[in-house]
Order: structure tokens, then C-alpha cells, then sequence
């Protein structure tokens, strides 16, 4: 298996690639690079429609979202909200528009080329609060309690220590600040062989983790209030398993103690967040 480092740097050039692509593309090409599919059928499995959502900019759309974050993430005007991993810059316009223009947008992505392409699109709407930043978002480069509001769609699955990514939301939020995330989790154990066609046609899912451990995560992190807020089961369409897998796989995967599945989950950093107890005996505690 691939070190942390190498995973990094192989989803950098890919998504520096699909950066120089439209939304078509990426959307017909299943995750996002170009030809991985076969067959003449267009699929677009895992994206859902924003274009009825205020603020949505087509040129902003790159497709490769699992769910709609935004929608759900419970934003207030002139609230300051960080979207991870932001891409072309889609939920950050979206964003912008619950924000207004006394609220501010920062979006971080550690792919040069989508910064450059979040950059042009927000120059060419003239938006001023909208910032994006070059940067890891195992490290975010943003001081901490700033975020009364974070979002991110269809990302951590691609990072290889979530818990850090969480450790780090904890700490960019304002106590009482939350956080709405779309992600890829698992239910029941992906074989190895099959990992590559989830790879294929699940926005490369091969970092997703089990959905009980993602809530753990979560959990473990210090959050509070979790809920799930939308949850879609990511079917891949038989034609294209049949190209992987054999008959008793394929019926394997449909009895369905296998399940790709997209979640948007919503949780708080609490309003207060207790120190460490001192020494015993000092009274502090």
C-alpha cells in the first residue's frame, strides 16, 4: 500500500488534472478522469443537482460532489464559513449567497490548479469575501476558532488521516460552531478486487472508511449534536459490474451486505470547551 505522502500526491495531479476539465466531462467519466469508464453510456452517480441552489455558478460545477452540504449546513448571514477541499469553488458561491455580504467564504484546496481556478471564477463575479487558500487541510492554514461554519463535499475520503482533518475542524471552529460534510462511508467490508471498480465509479473510494468508524471519529474528535442528515445508497449500474466482477460476485454485491453509501452528517463543537483538570488537589477542577 501506498504511503501517505504518495496517496497525497496522486490524488494532487489527478484533481490538478480534472481541473482543466468541464463538469460533462467529469460527470462522464464516472471519478472524475477522463476515459476511466468504457462503455458509451453516460453515469453520474454519485453528484447531486445544485443548480436550483441560490449562489450556483455553472463554471463553479466541476461535478464531483457526493451531496449537497451547503444545503443542510444550517448558514446565517454574516456568518464566516470554510469549505474543505473547495475545488472549482461551488459551495463556497453557494455559500456566499446564505453569508451575504457582511459574512465571509474561505475556501481550502491543496491542488494549485483548482485554487487558480476558484480564484478566476470568483474575480469574474466580483465577489470580495470569498477568499481561497493553497493548503492542507490535514494542517488547515486558518487561525484557530475562526469558522462559525464548515462544510466540505465528497473529500475526506481522499485524506489519508481523518482524524487529523477532524482534530483540525475542532479547532478552526468557534465553540459553538458546526460542521455539515458529505462523504463516502462503507457498510460491510470492500474486497480488495472490488476496490478498484468503487475506485472507478465511486469517486475513488478507496480511502473511504467504515461509516460506524467515521462516526467514531467524529465522536472521538470532541463534537457533539451528530446526526446524519441525508444518506443515498451509491448504486453502480450492472452493465458496468458486469465488465469487473463475475455472477456470484455481482449477486454478492446486490444481496446487500456490501453498501457504498454517500452521508452529509452535521455536528457542534460544544459552546464550551473544557481544559484539561490540573494537578490533584489544586482546587482548579
Amino acid at each position: 500500500m501506498q504511503n501517505d505522502q504518495a496517496l497525497k500526491q496522486a490524488v494532487k495531479e489527478k484533481y490538478g488534472e480534472i481541473a482543466e476539465q468541464s463538469s460533462t466531462q467529469n460527470a462522464a467519466s464516472c471519478c472524475g478522469a477522463t476515459s476511466c469508464c468504457g462503455g458509451d453510456e453516460v453515469y453520474n452517480i454519485m453528484a447531486d443537482d445544485y443548480s436550483q441552489l441560490e449562489g450556483y455558478h455553472e463554471n463553479a460545477d466541476l461535478g464531483l460532489g457526493c451531496g449537497m452540504p451547503t444545503a443542510f449546513a444550517r448558514i446565517k448571514e454574516g456568518d464566516t464559513v470554510i469549505d474543505l477541499g473547495s475545488g472549482a469553488g461551488n459551495d463556497c458561491f453557494v455559500a456566499r449567497a446564505a453569508v451575504g455580504e457582511k459574512g465571509k467564504v474561505i475556501g481550502i484546496d491543496f491542488t494549485e490548479k483548482m485554487i487558480s481556478k476558484a480564484r478566476d471564477n470568483a474575480e469574474q463575479l466580483g465577489f470580495n469575501n470569498v477568499e481561497f487558500r493553497l493548503g492542507d487541510i490535514e494542517q488547515i492554514p486558518v487561525t484557530a476558532n475562526k469558522a462559525d461554519v464548515i462544510v466540505s463535499n465528497c473529500v475526506l475520503n481522499l485524506v489519508p488521516n481523518k482524524t487529523a482533518v477532524f482534530k483540525e475542524i475542532f479547532r478552526v471552529l468557534k465553540p459553538g460552531g458546526h460542521f455539515s460534510i458529505s462523504d463516502i462511508v462503507l457498510e460491510g467490508e470492500l474486497p480488495e478486487k472490488w476496490k478498484a471498480v468503487a475506485e472507478l465509479y465511486s469517486g475513488c473510494v478507496s480511502g473511504a472508511v467504515q461509516e460506524k468508524d467515521y462516526l467514531a471519529i467524529i465522536d472521538q474528535a470532541g463534537f457533539t449534536n451528530r446526526i446524519i442528515q441525508k444518506e443515498k445508497e451509491i448504486i453502480i449500474p450492472e452493465d458496468i459490474l458486469l465488465q469487473y466482477l463475475d455472477a456470484a460476485e455481482i449477486a454478492t454485491y446486490k444481496s446487500g451486505r456490501i453498501k457504498i453509501k454517500s452521508i452529509t452528517v452535521f455536528a457542534q463543537k460544544p459552546a464550551e470547551v473544557k481544559a484539561a483538570c490540573c494537578e490533584p488537589g489544586s482546587g482548579c477542577c
